[in-house]
This record gives C-alpha cells, sequence and structure tokens, in this order.
C-alpha cells in the first residue's frame, strides 16, 4: 500500500496515464488547468489520484537533472504542462 501524497509507480502511471497517452488528450487536460487553475475540482481529483488521495504540498521536486524545486504540486503541474513533459513524475 501506498503513502498518501506519494507519487504513482511506474505501473500505476501506466494506468492513470492510459488515457492521456495521446498527447491531444494530455494537452487537453493542461489547456483546462490553465484555464481553471489547480483549484478547480476536476484538477484536484486528478492530482489526488496521482498522488495516492493527497496532493502534496511543497516543495516538489521532479525526475530532470538540474530542474529546481517547484514551491507545490500546482506549480509542478504547471511546468510540465507549459514544457509539453506531461509524464514527468515527482
Amino acid at each position: 500500500v501506498q503513502q498518501l501524497g506519494t507519487p504513482l509507480s511506474d505501473e500505476e502511471y501506466q494506468h492513470f496515464f492510459r488515457f492521456f497517452q495521446d498527447t491531444p488528450r494530455a494537452s487537453d487536460a493542461c489547456f483546462f488547468r490553465l484555464l481553471y487553475g489547480c483549484q478547480n475540482p476536476l484538477m484536484q481529483k486528478l492530482d489526488k489520484f496521482e498522488n495516492h488521495g493527497v496532493i502534496p504540498e511543497g516543495p516538489i521536486c521532479s525526475e530532470l537533472p538540474g530542474t529546481p524545486l517547484f514551491p507545490d504540486f500546482c506549480a509542478f503541474s504547471f511546468y510540465r504542462c507549459l514544457r509539453k513533459r506531461y509524464f514527468i513524475k515527482v
């Protein structure tokens, strides 16, 4: 059993992002995030699902070498969207 707030395992990410594997779908989700923000109930539901039921509080780091810490999961999510790196794990 995963600890609340931890990122999904590689297998869980494959399952979670199966719907989004098509880049236009991931892009649409990002557009929705940019339009309505991280406080939108749908975005919060996706963010909670991605992190075992809890949206992590900051700071957040990514698997990218040299990438600075992000103040919170919302900033990290916006970074993924803006860089079109949709499937970067925390």
